[in-house]
């Protein structure tokens, strides 16, 4: 049940009739694991936890510092030197005391991951390198949970959502991450936002997105992220959408799986 507190702070979800009170609902009960309290988790745990998501997890092994903040706005000058997933705790308590959030201040690993995930309904990742990324794909196959996962470059980013444990209305099985990225590419090929930049505004932008797309996961409304890849060119301001598919010959949910554990990870 919503209080009375809650049905005026959702006012303007409540009388959309793709979400209502039942979908307001199904947002308080949903608890969502944000792996990632950055430029683009920042703006995923501000919107989800306005959105009135009921429980958050919040996953970070890092500190603020100063050069955070052009572009992780959960946190604050006040914040450098804090753990960030007691800042983003703190942020998200001062907008909206109705969400609950479990912190987990460390490195996710092939032998914490699925015992975390699995406390969840929906996991969005919004991770900064490829190592977690297809951690967390994987592990989000093996445990049978849906992902929202980003990335963003210097003036570009893609989002996607992830629900291979499922198969889609043709009967086949839905793409992995793996399908859309088999593997990562050379260490080095890629820089990192640290030595290349990153345009603090576009993280905002993916990051948005995909709280819009959790909350589209939750909710039931729309066409999702599935089998679709979303790029964003910051520069040309063009969006594109590129369908995939499964691939029988993927290692993880193909005709002949290598990948059935997290071992790979370790």
């Amino acid at each position: 049940m919503l209080t009375p507190d809650e049905l005026e702070r959702y006012a303007r979800h409540i009388v959309l009739r793709e979400v209502g009170g039942p979908g307001q609902a199904a947002l308080k009960r949903a608890r969502v694991l944000v792996i990632g309290a950055g430029g683009l988790g920042a703006p995923v745990l501000m919107y989800l936890a306005a959105a009135g998501v009921g429980t958050l997890g919040v996953i970070d092994d890092d500190v603020v510092s100063l050069s955070n903040l052009q572009r992780q706005v959960i946190h604050a000058t006040g914040d450098v030197g804090a753990p960030k997933v007691m800042s983003a705790a703190a942020a998200i308590a001062r907008l909206n005391p109705h969400v609950a959030v479990d912190t987990h201040q460390m490195r996710l690993t092939a032998a914490n991951v699925l015992d975390i995930i699995r406390q969840y309904d929906l996991v969005a990742d919004g991770s900064d390198n490829f190592a977690t990324r297809y951690l967390v794909s994987d592990a989000c196959f093996l445990a049978k949970k849906p992902l929202v996962t980003a990335a963003v470059g210097t003036f570009d980013g893609t989002l996607t959502t992830i629900r291979a444990h499922e198969s889609g209305k043709d009967g086949r099985p839905n793409p992995t991450y793996r399908c859309l990225f088999p593997e990562p590419p050379p260490a080095g090929a890629v820089p990192a936002c640290a030595e290349a930049g990153v345009l603090g505004a576009l993280t905002g932008v993916l990051g948005s997105m995909m709280a819009l797309e959790v909350i589209r996961e939750i909710v039931g409304f729309g066409a999702g992220l599935v089998g679709r890849l979303l790029m964003v060119d910051a520069r040309a301001m063009r969006f594109e959408t590129l369908n995939y598919a499964w691939d029988p010959g993927n290692p993880l949910s193909g005709e002949t799986p290598t990948i059935t554990d997290l071992s790979v990870h370790a």
